[in-house]
């Protein structure tokens, strides 16, 4: 089915995109089903049953609140990140929440949150809700699964093979970054300009426009907040935010043109956006993911970069930047996966690398060959790479790999663009690669903190 650029670039909450995120909006269509079948003034009590990754790590990124507030009638896009810890302890204190902003009912988190080892069948990131009523029967159940970057499938859509956007027949259809290249020569299309005529069948192209640049506005100001905050990030790993104190070292030295070569300081700047933005998804903040939460700091520090440092630019740049980016997304979500507890953090890290590589490409006057090279580049030196997370918490090692993979894909934009686009291995074999290795990856290493850095870091 297709998939626009909006599905990858989504408006929510930290720390993640499929454990906060995804939740979250399952949880909200969940009280929205209830309210349509009807049962709503029935129900008494709910139970929510946590699978897989979701119950391995969902406590560190914030699932149970996350669901909690879904329940009580929140979207990830709407809602005041400011709001959701004094509704947690109102739940936690009278045990009770408003299903749907409309009913009270009986809420126990330690009773009615249930975790379970076990994943299902469909994918690892899952939950089960089902709501009863004052006998016990059950009024109505659904399954969801939470597959990646804030999207979220039920149980009928995978029974029926169905994904979350209609499916509207789209002018130029790809699977394959071969397909979108032959598309490109055979229209005299940039990328860019054949992902817009692909969004103008949901939307006008001054919607598409004016969306996209509201994108851009949110992510500037997730970095711009970033920017502003200090202390230490929540969840008892203890680790101090950087970004503050950093870029007000960086204003210091570049005062003095003595200290501070121009390249170098581009280097930085780029690092400081990327540390910025993570750090606000760390701590619950608003912000974009792009394509997932844990790999959010990429696209906009990339982005960034070039509005900081390009002379002359708009929002025609913005536009152009993240159209290209979503070609690239929409490639390793059809073809492998840009969940971390299915592939590992390849597919966040590497897909926001290989995206953010194809955008720079693009707005910098790439040919569509150019910008298939720059992503190839960008996603292949990210294959393998695992995810670990420290305590469960989007911040060890998310945080830092966010900085260096902003460099490496303004490397690989720029190792493109000194090429014809021609090259060895393509952009469709590396998202192969991607896949199979996820299939190889021990589950370990896939976004349940039992292996690798997560427990190596526990000093016993």
């Amino acid at each position: 089915m297709p998939i626009s650029v909006f599905d990858l670039f989504k408006i929510g909450i930290g720390p993640s995109s499929s454990h906060t995120v995804g939740p979250m909006l399952a949880a909200y269509k969940f009280a929205a089903a209830v309210e349509a079948a009807g049962v709503v003034d029935r129900v008494q009590r709910l139970e929510v049953h946590l699978y897989g990754s979701l119950a391995a790590t969902g406590v560190g990124h914030g699932t149970d609140h996350a669901i909690v507030v879904g329940l009580m009638g929140e979207r990830p896009d709407q809602i005041d990140p400011a709001i959701i810890s004094a509704a947690i302890q109102a739940v936690k204190e009278t045990q009770t929440l408003a299903l749907g902003r409309r009913r009270e009912i009986a809420f126990v988190l330690e009773r009615d949150l249930i975790f379970h080892d076990e994943s299902l069948p469909h994918h690892p990131n899952a939950l089960t809700l089902r709501a009863f009523d004052e006998g016990g029967e059950e009024l109505l159940a659904n399954t969801y699964y939470s597959v990646g970057g804030g999207f979220v499938v039920d149980q009928h859509q995978v029974d029926e093979r169905l994904e979350d956007m209609d499916s509207a027949a789209i002018p130029f259809d790809f699977s394959s970054a071969e397909e979108l290249l032959a598309h490109c020569q055979r229209e005299g299309l940039r990328v860019s300009e054949l992902m817009m005529e692909n969004e103008k069948t949901w939307r006008s192209e001054a919607e598409v426009r004016s969306e996209l640049w509201r994108i851009w506005q949110v992510m500037r100001e997730c970095i711009d907040n970033g920017l502003t905050h200090e202390g230490v990030l929540p969840g008892g790993l203890n680790v101090k935010r950087r970004a503050r104190l950093l870029h007000q070292r960086l204003q210091a030295a570049e005062q003095n043109p003595c200290l501070i070569a121009s390249t170098f300081s581009a280097m930085e700047w780029v690092n400081i956006f990327a540390l910025a933005v993570n750090e606000e998804n760390a701590a619950g903040g608003r912000m974009v993911t792009a394509p997932t939460n844990g790999a959010a700091g990429i696209i906009p520090a990339v982005l960034g970069y070039y509005m900081k440092f390009q002379p002359g630019v708009g929002e025609g740049d913005v536009v152009d930047f993240l159209l290209a980016a979503g070609a690239i997304g929409i490639l390793c979500k059809k073809n492998a996966s840009i969940s971390g507890a299915e592939v590992g953090c390849q597919g966040e890290v590497g897909s926001a690398c290989a995206m953010a590589a194809a955008g720079l490409a693009e707005v910098m006057g790439a040919t569509p060959a150019q910008v298939e090279h720059a992503a190839e580049i960008g996603l292949e030196h990210n294959l393998g790479l695992t995810c670990d997370p420290v305590g469960g918490l989007v911040q060890v090692p998310c945080i830092e790999r966010n900085a260096i993979a902003t460099v490496k894909a303004i490397n690989a934009a720029q190792m493109a663009l000194h090429g014809d686009g021609s090259h060895f291995i393509s952009l469709d074999k590396v998202i192969r690669t991607m896949r199979d290795t996820g299939r190889d990856m021990l589950d370990k290493y896939k976004e349940t903190s039992k292996g690798g850095l997560a427990v190596n870091a526990i000093e016993c």
